[in-house]
């Protein structure tokens, strides 16, 4: 995979992560949801860190479930909700190890068409079909991985639109994307509208 252009934290060794290593960026998205997206996509980091310096999937799946609540709830926590994240990651990385042999990358790598990967996408757990879009529209705008259809797939978060993460690829995007969603909730509408 080559590396992606996402800029959400400013922090270059936390973003080049998500950047890099395909289980980042899927627990990073994972994580985006009722906390702060800088909060989420340093997740990933964290958890790296908590574990001696490696994420592996199979690692982090067969983890005493206990055990890595505790890692995801040790200060600063990993969500705010950190237990039934903790669980989710760990499904995540379950799905990762059996189906992908451990390698998150396999998900979209190769993949003839954006349906193909949408369809795998959507068997994560913790990714709806909102996520799946946003992911989608991530992998073609930030990483250059546009199988056919990727737009109309990962619509309309493949459009000019400052919406979401898809969009942030420097401090100025970032701030066109909060900018955007705040006015957005002003007028009562949805990131998707």
């Amino acid at each position: 995979m080559h590396p992606g252009t996402l800029w959400i934290t400013g922090e270059p060794e936390v973003d080049d992560l998500v950047n890099t290593d395909p289980l980042a960026l899927l627990i990073g998205m994972l994580l985006d949801q009722q906390i702060a997206i800088e909060l989420a996509f340093r997740g990933p980091s964290r958890l790296k860190a908590r574990l001696g310096g490696a994420l592996d999937a199979a690692t982090i799946a067969d983890w005493d479930p206990d055990a890595f609540v505790a890692i995801c709830a040790e200060k600063p926590a990993l969500h705010r909700f950190p237990g039934s994240m903790a669980g989710r990651i760990q499904e995540l990385c379950r799905h990762v190890a059996d189906t992908y042999d451990g390698d998150a990358s396999r998900i979209w790598k190769r993949r003839r068409h954006a349906d193909t990967v949408a369809a795998n996408l959507a068997a994560v757990p913790g990714y709806g079909e909102e996520k799946v879009k946003i992911l989608l529209a991530v992998l073609g705008k930030r990483f250059g991985i546009c199988p056919p259809g990727w737009e109309a797939a990962s619509a309309p978060f493949s459009d000019d639109q400052p919406r979401s993460v898809a969009d942030m690829g420097s401090a100025e995007e970032r701030l066109a994307v909060r900018a955007w969603k705040k006015a957005q909730k002003a007028a009562g509408k949805a990131k998707h509208e």
